[in-house]
This record gives structure tokens, sequence and C-alpha cells, in this order.
């Protein structure tokens, strides 16, 4: 696949994301208060689903020097990867729900659900990217972690820890 076209559908969803981000200053509804509270929330959980992963990689991910956190060279399945693989594309679809709860219009909500689904295709899509670098090895880590469902990759760790501490 050409470089560009992998990063065809994150493009477009990030443009819809500052689309939604720009239309919240103009509408937005009063709406329900403890909503607004969620969105506050996710937003946060956003924040360090997206940051997170620059110093774990960085750290952990075998970069060459002088290279982006990007260029990993080691599969990493520690801290913010043993709870999901892919966590800054599940940033932005937390950021889109946490502007739709915050916002509670109309617009925003459509624009939000419309980069929602593209950084979703797009996550499905970066699996065999992944299984492309790493092999068999990245097929095990699939099976292991789920893709963007955090709180079940809490759940999996918290379980993982009981385990541990019988034996």
């Amino acid at each position: 696949m050409k470089q560009w076209k992998k990063y065809i559908l994150s493009s477009v969803a990030g443009f819809f994301s500052l689309a939604q981000f720009t239309f919240i200053f103009f509408f937005s509804n009063e709406g329900f208060q403890i909503l607004r509270y969620f969105g506050w929330i996710i937003w946060v959980i956003s924040l360090v689903f997206g940051w997170m992963p620059i110093f774990v990689l960085g750290r952990k991910g075998g970069v060459p020097k002088g290279k982006s956190y990007v260029h990993t060279t080691v599969l990493v399945e520690t801290g913010i990867y043993a709870i999901v693989r892919y966590p800054q594309y599940l940033a932005l679809p937390l950021l889109n729900l946490a502007l739709i709860l915050t916002a509670q219009h109309w617009i925003i909500a459509i624009i939000g659900v419309v980069a929602i689904v593209l950084m979703y295709i797009d996550i499905l899509n970066a699996d065999q990217e992944g299984i492309d670098k790493f092999g068999n090895e990245y097929k095990r880590y699939m099976r292991t972690v789920p893709r963007t469902n955090f709180l079940l990759g809490i759940i999996r760790i918290m379980g993982y820890k009981k385990k541990a501490r019988k034996c």
C-alpha cells in the first residue's frame, strides 16, 4: 500500500473532528449537566490514551536514535499497550464522544459519529499492519489485548494480577 493511502481515513476523521470541535463554539445546547460531566471525564481519558503512547513507545519500542516514537522496532505489550492495542487511535473517537456529550447538539453528534466510524475502520485496517510488521507475535498479542475496549483491557489486567497473587 502506498504510504499516503494508509493515512486517508484518519486524516478525514481528523478533519471531521476539527469541524466538530470548531462547531462546538457555535452549536451547543444547555442539555443535561450529567452528560456534560461524563463528557469531561471521557475527554480526560482521551488525553491519557492520546499522550501516554508517546512516552511508552519512545522508551520501550526500540525506536532508533533520532527517529519519532512511531518508528518502533519492538512490539510493546506493557503499560497502556496491555490495556488496548491502539491507544492513540482510540483517543480520537473518545474525544468525539466527549464533544457530543458536552455540546449535546445534533450537528455535533452527526459530525462526531462520522468521525468515530471513520476512525474505527482505520483501526480495523491497523491490525493487518501490525501482523505485517511483527507476524505471529502480533497475532498472539491480538488474542490477549482488546483492540479498543479499554474497560475489558483493564478487567483482564486485574484478572491477571489476581491470578499472579494466588500462585
